[in-house]
């Protein structure tokens, strides 16, 4: 089996605490974990919010499309209103900044820049790229981050701004048909133009035959959600780079 695989807590280990919280990260920290997972949006205001889904309906007691909330007003929500279990006390949905200055030289930081979406269509936050490359730097967290993404295009706005921070593409079938012809091929393709280093693959999507090309290409292949400890060994076993989890706790069988 490797040993060597980035173990990845998803959302901080959406699971074991509410997700995209200072709580979940802290959780993670004391996780057998190489990396934590987040998710990162924009206020109507301008400001990086780690956060999720378009709506706050689900994760909070507020409702509404972030792209209609402030910053002021997304604070003022308790980002652990929902979690299964209930949990003991209010959770803030954290800025980007507050994420960086808990983990920097503790964890990497994977970090999926969010489309926006309103009625089933998606857009893009203004100058989202920049605003995380700034924070990056501010940070002085270049070599800590991998940025990833299901919109490609960002990647390469990332790679133009900062070439020294590292990209991954988030790959689905709702953004790759593994059946078409010469798909492995052109997906391949795809990563070099972008300067990606890595390929995020769905679970569902994974297949010898595809790490076998992305490591003939010199890039590194992550697997997501995997949240079972007989999924997460078969796929150490055959030799993925990074396996993402909600459930960070089963490394520690591993």
């Amino acid at each position: 089996m490797q040993t060597r695989f980035e173990r990845v807590a998803h959302r901080g280990g959406s699971q074991l605490a509410p997700e995209n919280t200072l709580a979940a990260f802290r959780n993670a920290l004391t996780l057998p974990v190489d990396a934590i997972e987040l998710d990162v949006q924009m206020s109507r205001d301008g400001h990086l919010i780690v956060f999720h889904d378009n709506t706050v309906d689900r994760l909070t007691n507020g409702r509404g499309n972030i792209l209609d909330l402030d910053f002021a007003y997304l604070r003022s929500l308790n980002a652990a209103a929902h979690f299964a279990g209930g949990w003991p006390e209010p959770e803030q949905i954290p800025t980007l900044p507050e994420v960086f200055a808990l983990v920097k030289n503790r964890v990497q930081v994977y970090i999926e820049i969010k489309r926006s979406q309103r009625d089933g269509s998606y857009g893009r936050y203004p100058q989202i790229a920049a605003a995380v490359v700034r924070e990056v730097q501010a940070a002085a967290m270049l070599d800590q981050v991998v940025v990833i993404s299901f919109d490609w295009s960002v990647l390469a706005e990332v790679k133009a701004l900062e070439p020294a921070i590292e990209t991954g593409m988030i790959v689905s079938r709702g953004v790759w048909n593994p059946h078409a012809e010469h798909a492995i091929g052109l997906l391949m393709e795809q990563a070099r133009s972008l300067r990606c280093g890595w390929i995020n693959l769905d679970l569902r999507l994974f297949t010898p035959k595809i790490l076998a090309a992305v490591h003939q290409q010199g890039l590194k292949e992550g697997i997501w959600t995997v949240n079972t400890e007989q999924e997460l060994r078969h796929l150490a076993a055959a030799g993925v780079d990074s396996l993402t989890t909600d459930r960070p706790d089963l490394f520690a069988a591993m």
